[in-house]
């Protein structure tokens, strides 16, 4: 199952709404929506800096994570990003595939 790092921060909005739960309500709202597509949950931290939250999720492929995504971002509450993340032998394997590639000038 993919694997993803989510970083986001949220907006004044969604900050209110963090205050109001705390922490451990936002993580159940975050199981309860990776759930909805196929998703779980691998851990939560939050933190302060550029980003307010750092998440590691399994989604069942791209198109779930984007689909969640979407309906998160578009409340306004937060801003995301997700990185998808490689296994050692996910690189393992793209390191055996042969690729027909010339760089520039050669």
């Amino acid at each position: 199952m993919p694997k993803y790092l989510i970083q986001a921060s949220y907006t004044a909005e969604g900050t209110r709404g963090l205050v109001a739960e705390g922490g451990t309500g936002r993580k159940e709202a975050v199981e309860r929506t990776l759930r909805s597509c196929g998703g779980t949950l691998e851990w939560m931290y939050f933190a302060f800096g550029d980003d307010d939250l750092y998440v590691v999720v399994d989604m069942p492929d791209d198109v779930s994570m984007a689909a969640t995504s979407i309906a998160v971002r578009a409340t306004g509450a937060v801003t995301s990003r997700a990185v998808p993340l490689l296994s050692p032998e996910d690189i393992d394997a793209a390191v055996r595939k042969t690729v027909d590639f010339r760089a520039p000038g050669a």
